[in-house]
């Protein structure tokens, strides 16, 4: 089995900086697409951004410029560095991850966090 927790949520005021960690453990034979994905109050899940093994990033446009995603493979961790943080960004951000287990033949799953809260105050 494969796990993700997410830790580095809180609570900052608009303008501020957080950055959430994400680390993967269990069975993991290797992972591919790792991304953070959004769900604010009263909305429905938003992908935030995502990077691929190789390290390519891509974002939503109302994070642009703000948010930067990165990951380290050695330590089965992804990262989103988050700047400028408005009211909006307020949300549970869940940390998701594409992985093949350690199983004969490997299978390719997704895998979720429980999620981490962010509020960013006015």
């Amino acid at each position: 089995q494969v796990r993700l927790v997410e830790s580095g949520g809180g609570l900052v005021q608009a303008g501020g900086s957080l950055r959430l960690s994400c680390a993967a453990s269990g069975s993991i034979f290797s992972i591919n697409v790792m991304g953070w994905y959004r769900q604010a109050p009263g909305k429905q899940r938003e992908l935030v951004a995502s990077i691929t093994y190789g390290g390519s990033p891509n974002y939503v446009d109302s994070v642009k410029g703000r948010f930067t995603i990165s990951r380290d493979n050695a330590k089965n961790t992804v990262y989103l560095q988050m700047n400028s943080l408005k009211p909006e960004d307020t949300a549970v951000y869940y940390c998701n991850a594409e992985a093949y287990d350690s199983t004969f033949p490997p299978k390719l799953m997704p895998y979720w966090g429980k999620g981490t809260l962010v509020t960013v105050s006015s």
